[in-house]
């Protein structure tokens, strides 16, 4: 498969396929290895061809799977010196990393690279933009607001995976301990739905083609209220945008290059 596609997306684990003629990668490798190859089939990849594993934090959900799959396939980890640490303080084990730069560009095989800077509570968390050819993919979840920075980075993209984690009046309404919603409405935690809107509101372009809305909280969320605040906020400013949701236990939309 020539493109991109969501295999998981929640707190139960996270990961994309990213992949051209020449290049495979994962972003993220939060699910079990039994899982990466069930989905990976679904969109016609074995997972013998994944070529290296990008990680953006050091959470739990995004690295669950990646001791297994990585030493199975014997491929470089890339990820920045502070979330390397963290993998290996919470992992045990120290894979074959690749170390880039936060904030500098890079290229694996023929796809190009820019991690940035993103505010989450972890150590150094980044997002990415994937360039190939002339297509511009952005991928970013996990953040708290959406500084200039963000906005900035997002700019131009073709496709965009975005998160809308929560509905905050769920969030405050739900059974979860006052500190845990504290730190999911806070600066640090993640994305409301009406937030990801606005942040579209702001980045939004005539060859934005579609957005993944991901990283959707179970509990303080569905699929229908992501779609519908994030509509409705979009339509506030006259624009419309092909949305569809990722989802945590199958394989989402693929995006074809």
């Amino acid at each position: 498969m020539n493109g991109f596609c969501p295999l998981a997306s929640g707190s139960k684990g996270n990961s994309i396929f990213v992949g051209t003629k020449n290049t495979r990668v994962l972003i993220d490798a939060g699910i079990s290895g039994m899982q990466m190859i069930e989905r990976l089939a679904r969109i016609g990849v074995d997972l013998d061809s994944i070529q290296a594993i990008l990680v953006t934090h050091e959470h739990s959900d995004h690295i669950k799977g990646l001791a297994i799959i990585a030493e199975r396939l014997k491929i470089p980890v890339l990820a920045n010196a502070e979330t390397a640490k963290g993998i290996y303080a919470a992992l045990g084990m120290r894979p074959r990393f690749k170390i880039f730069t936060t904030g500098e560009s890079f290229e694996f095989g023929d796809l190009k690279f820019h991690p940035f800077s993103i505010p989450h509570d972890t150590l150094d968390p980044v997002a990415f933009t994937v360039e190939t050819g002339f297509l511009k993919v952005g991928i970013c979840t996990d953040l708290g607001h959406a500084t200039s920075l963000v906005k900035k980075q997002l700019e131009k993209c073709d496709y965009l995976y975005l998160e809308a984690n929560h509905q905050p009046s769920m969030v405050h309404s739900s059974s979860r301990p006052e500190m845990l919603k504290q730190r999911i409405l806070g600066k640090q935690g993640h994305l409301s739905n009406e937030d990801c809107g606005k942040l579209l509101n702001a980045v939004w372009h005539e060859k934005l083609k579609h957005v993944h809305l991901a990283h959707l909280s179970k509990e303080c969320n569905t699929a229908d209220v992501a779609l519908d605040v994030v509509s409705k906020t979009l339509e506030e400013e006259g624009l419309r945008l092909e949305l569809s949701v990722a989802f945590q236990d199958e394989v989402s939309k693929s995006i074809l290059f």
